[in-house]
């Protein structure tokens, strides 16, 4: 699926013993440098596990009060469901922000 920096997508999420899956949000960081990957960062509704909240959630098309994890994946971009929105701008600063600091750059 085509997506791009900073859209929110949904796509599966197995369960830690992966004995299933679940279909969960995540920001788009960036294309990976090998053709089809993405990175990836996980959204939660648990506003206690994110290290920050979304202050324009519903802007980003999603149905509850969320928040962001520190936890960044790589994936296949085919496993993207669907483009559900795209970080609002006041949001993009504070991910890009939290973002640098995760990477330590």
């Amino acid at each position: 699926m085509n997506c791009s920096r900073h859209d929110v997508v949904l796509l599966p999420i197995p369960f830690t013993d992966l004995s299933s899956q679940k279909v969960r949000p995540a920001v788009v960081v960036g294309h990976g440098s090998f053709p089809g990957d993405i990175f990836v960062v996980p959204i939660t509704s648990q506003l206690a596990n994110t290290d920050f909240p979304l202050n324009a959630w519903q802007a980003a098309r999603l149905n509850v009060p969320c928040g962001i994890k520190s936890q960044i994946c790589t994936i296949e971009d085919r496993l993207v469901r669907k483009v559900v929105g795209r970080l609002h701008p006041t949001d993009v600063a504070t991910f890009q922000t939290h973002l640098r600091n995760w990477l330590g750059l």
